[in-house]
């Protein structure tokens, strides 16, 4: 794989002289013209169907990678969730970039499809920036550039969204859930409760699901080193803050951050883009990045909005994928099971708007197989950086 990749950097040098030229500014005076230059390849990518943003599939010709995406209203209004396949991301054939998004509150669709809008753009901007800069040079490791680009991207975006005029996101925001697959590395970057959920081969040959993100919520499960020490972060951090954490008597063990009198929202996430009202009280968007090498046996990972999680376990989840002969049809099997799920486990509570993207790594499947116990981020599998 070369790195970094001459035709992406011959794209944005071209893009960001063209629009230098165009405004009558020097090349190194436009702090734009990256950005611009992503977006024109955004752009590039929907008129050449290499990037999907409804329900339906994408293939390219130049990789392995099958990508299945759909998404179900529920029964709450407007669906809330948005999501975002781009294959060959940034001109890249070895690259996949896929997102998916859950937006909550009044305006909680039009956040989730701005950040939809402007995540991968501007991470791939800033991934380039990162890569070419003297200060990371050529030694760097790859891991930690996406891990920076990230961390730019989502602090930035988060700001102009604060700053948008016509956006009116003080009490409504989004989850962000993005995986950027670069040859067999997967980085994965996560804010909020949806998850990402790997099926891979044990050592005996059955198909077991590995989860690769954690729901970040008020009330983290306490288990396993990494959930436990997260978990204190996330509620230490809240209370340093003054943000009250407590369940409601009609919801109990549904914890929710509160302003410190207690009034809205309520969030049952403790990150999020937007939700300002409690950004000084614990809330941040900063999302937490991890890497997993894929190897032979690693078959396809799933990217779903809480609304399958809910009713859907791991386990379940990648027994639905792997038995859907057809891979066309993948994440609508997920999104149709979801649905009965809620329908039978949750009846008298409003079904979640449910999302699900499918991203198979190999031209054909593994035979299905019954998954036979689940692995949840064992330290072995995956690098993590918190900041």
């Amino acid at each position: 794989m070369m790195f970094p990749s001459l035709l992406l950097d011959g794209v944005l040098s071209r893009r960001r002289t063209a629009a230098s030229v165009k405004r009558g500014r020097r090349n190194s005076q436009n702090d734009d013209s990256g950005r611009e230059a992503a977006e024109a390849l955004a752009k590039g990518a929907k008129k050449t169907e290499l990037m999907l943003r409804s329900s339906g599939n994408v293939k390219s010709n130049k990789s392995d990678n099958f990508a299945s995406l759909c998404s179900k209203r529920g029964q709450k209004g407007i669906n809330q969730d948005s999501a975002v396949v781009w294959e060959e991301f940034g001109c890249q054939e070895d690259m996949v970039f896929c997102g998916i998004f859950d937006g909550h509150g009044p305006w909680g669709h039009v956040v989730a499809k701005r950040v939809r809008e402007s995540v991968p753009s501007s991470l791939l901007c800033n991934w380039q920036e990162t890569l070419t800069s003297t200060s990371v040079g050529m030694d760097a490791d790859q891991f930690d550039i996406w891990r920076q680009a990230y961390l730019k991207t989502y602090a930035a975006i988060d700001q102009e969204l604060k700053q948008h005029t016509r956006i009116d996101s003080f009490r409504s925001g989004t989850t962000a859930l993005t995986i950027v697959k670069q040859g067999e590395n997967l980085v994965v970057a996560n804010v909020g409760d949806s998850r990402a959920v790997l099926a891979t081969l044990s050592d005996d040959g059955s198909l077991v699901p590995l989860q690769l993100t954690i729901d970040f919520r008020p009330n983290l499960p306490d288990f396993l080193l990494l959930f436990s020490l997260l978990a204190a972060e996330e509620a230490e951090r809240i209370t340093q803050s003054k943000g009250l954490v407590f369940c409601l008597h009609d919801e109990p063990g549904v914890y929710r951050v509160w302003m410190p009198n207690g009034e809205t929202p309520g969030l049952a996430i403790s990150r999020a883009f937007g939700d300002y009202c409690v950004k000084d009280f614990g809330l941040i968007s900063v999302p937490h990045v991890t890497q997993r090498r894929i190897t032979s046996r690693d078959q396809f990972v799933i990217l779903a909005t809480d609304g399958v999680w809910d009713v859907i376990s791991n386990q379940e989840a990648v027994q639905i994928v792997s038995s859907t002969l057809d891979r066309e049809k993948s994440a609508k099997k997920l999104v149709e099971c979801a649905g009965r799920a809620w329908r039978n486990k949750k009846r008298g509570i409003a079904m979640d708007d449910i999302s699900a993207i499918c991203l198979f790594f190999h031209k054909t499947s593994s035979p299905p197989q019954q998954p036979v116990h689940s692995l949840i981020n064992p330290s072995n599998s995956l690098q993590g950086f918190e900041s």
